[in-house]
């Protein structure tokens, strides 16, 4: 590696607004978000498939999936 044209990589905190705070390394420094993997409802197991509409059902329907 060459000496100088590289970014200081230095200790930085993520912190969340749900309060949640990951230690980690980055070249940016301290980073703030909205959403994490603590509470995002994709990784808490809360997230709900909603069909709207009956469009699965209308998919089955139309391709013949149903009685299979």
């Amino acid at each position: 590696m060459k000496d100088g044209i590289h970014p200081e990589f230095k200790p930085a905190v993520i912190k969340c607004a749900c309060g949640n705070v990951i230690e980690t390394h980055t070249t940016k420094g301290d980073i703030n978000v909205e959403i994490c993997s603590k509470c995002h409802p994709f990784y808490t197991g809360k997230q709900k498939l909603i069909d709207t509409g009956g469009r699965v059902d209308r998919f089955n329907r139309r391709f013949n999936k149903a009685d299979k």
